[in-house]
């Protein structure tokens, strides 16, 4: 998995009444944990992760 829409991911929150400025700021945490796990239960662990 490489990550979430985010713009997608503001979206809902907003239409479930999210402040934006908190979604903004906790999502791309949020998403580096998710996808971490997942990739590892997947297990492809950072081998096909491009950034240094």
């Amino acid at each position: 998995m490489l990550g979430y829409d985010l713009g997608a991911a503001l979206a809902l929150g907003s239409a479930l009444g999210v402040c934006r400025v908190a979604a903004a700021e906790l999502l791309p945490a949020i998403e580096r944990v998710v996808v971490t796990k997942m990739n590892e239960q997947a297990g492809t662990g950072d081998e096909g992760r491009s950034d240094p």
